[in-house]
């Protein structure tokens, strides 16, 4: 376990110095100050607070840095680079503070005999166990740095598809907010403004009317029972995400939304074939490939198939029987799995199966923001103009009342 502390030292020429390390024990922190030819004064451990505890959900390093990290250590080690200095090298390079702190807590592992593996296994939140055992297929192989080639081009393909998906999301997510918006400026702060004035005149409002003005009554008095409720429904959703039992019942409905639910399944696909794809190529056992893709596949509905499919190989019998059964699994996958099984190049296999779908997640989004953007204008024009409306009506009323 790595722990900060504060150190005071001497230099040779008696200059005091200042300043924290991160390290699994006091004595390795002076025997690294040492090292550096220092005369330790003082050294503390720093104690962990609410303030100073690091709290994360998820992966606290973004993807596109990982992958930087990867492609970056690869060359170093073609270069000649040992794994020591590369991973000192690239914790000073990084631009993610969680993966500079990380790099340095795997140095100082390294450097008292411990295995990059097994270094990394330590730091489960920054390194999935895709990379631990991949990593550790490559030592046992001797080729590293094609592992962590293989690894990056492995991630890079995951991060684009990953990001068209959320193109394609943020256009309805961002026009639904504006829309929100601009709905609660018009019933709590136009609206108002004209209620007095319909009740000067007296006058039979339309239902339209009437309909914005209760509307607008409800939102001026429990605006924060609004916001509550929004609030307590993110909330929820959150700890029934966190729950496999319930997290199934939602990725089910997310798989079978009308117009997203395809291209979601197309990149789920798509990642636990070149998940796949990837650990078979490092020679990583099937049985072992299988129980990792299941934890990273991010999808309860298609971790459960595979969950069956591993049972079922196990007894001996074919990978792709519990796939065939499954709603969740097209034909392509389950053939192209089945001669890959059949000619022993299920790795190659997988990877044209991810590399089809990946494709298809592609052009999906692309088909899904043409249609979604008029939508979308459609939609928000009709609810400012249907705000609009049931105030220009009974004001058009009152003008023709007042000319009569």
């Amino acid at each position: 376990m790595m722990a900060q502390f504060r150190y005071e030292a001497r230099d040779v020429r008696g200059r005091v110095k200042k300043g924290t390390i991160v390290a699994p024990s006091r004595r390795d922190v002076i025997m690294k100050l040492r090292e550096q030819r220092l005369k330790v004064i003082d050294v503390q451990e720093v104690p962990q607070t609410l303030l100073t505890k690091e709290i994360t959900i998820g992966n606290p390093v973004k993807l596109q840095h990982f992958v930087i990290y990867l492609r970056q250590f690869a060359t170093l080690l073609k270069a000649g680079v040992t794994i020591v200095d590369a991973t000192r090298i690239l914790a000073e390079q990084t631009e993610s503070k969680a993966l500079k702190k990380s790099l340095l807590r795997i140095e100082e592992q390294l450097r008292s005999g411990q295995s990059l593996s097994v270094a990394m296994t330590n730091d489960s939140k920054i390194f999935p166990p895709l990379v631990i055992n991949m990593i550790r297929a490559g030592e046992a192989s001797g080729s590293i740095d094609e592992t962590l080639d293989r690894l990056a081009d492995h991630f890079e393909k995951v991060h684009r598809t990953r990001q068209k998906i959320v193109s394609a999301l943020a256009y309805p997510i961002v026009v639904g907010i504006i829309a929100v918006i601009v709905v609660i400026f018009l019933l709590v702060g136009v609206v108002p403004t004209f209620v007095s004035m319909f009740a000067d005149f007296g006058a039979e409002l339309p239902s339209i009317t009437k309909f914005v003005l209760r509307a607008s009554e409800m939102m001026q008095a429990y605006w924060w029972g609004v916001l509550l409720l929004l609030l307590s429904m993110y909330g929820v959703l959150l700890l029934l995400k966190r729950q496999k039992k319930t997290k199934y019942y939602l990725d089910v409905i997310v798989l079978r939304m009308p117009i997203f639910g395809g291209m979601m399944q197309k990149a789920v696909l798509a990642r636990m074939t070149r998940t796949l794809s990837s650990l078979f190529s490092s020679a990583v056992p099937i049985l072992q490939a299988l129980a990792i893709v299941e934890e990273v596949v991010e999808n309860e509905v298609i971790a459960r198939v595979i969950r069956t499919s591993r049972d079922a190989l196990e007894r001996g019998e074919s990978l792709t029987e519990p796939m065939k059964r499954h709603w969740a699994f097209p034909p392509l996958v389950t053939q192209m799995i089945a001669i890959g099984e059949q000619t022993g190049s299920l790795d190659a296999m997988l990877a044209k199966v991810a590399d089809f779908y990946e494709a298809e997640v592609e052009a999906s989004t692309d088909r899904l923001k043409s249609l979604i953007e008029p939508l979308m204008i459609v939609l928000l024009a009709g609810v400012v103009g249907t705000i609009v409306t049931s105030i220009l009506v009974p004001m058009f009323d009152i003008f023709n009342h007042i000319q009569q």
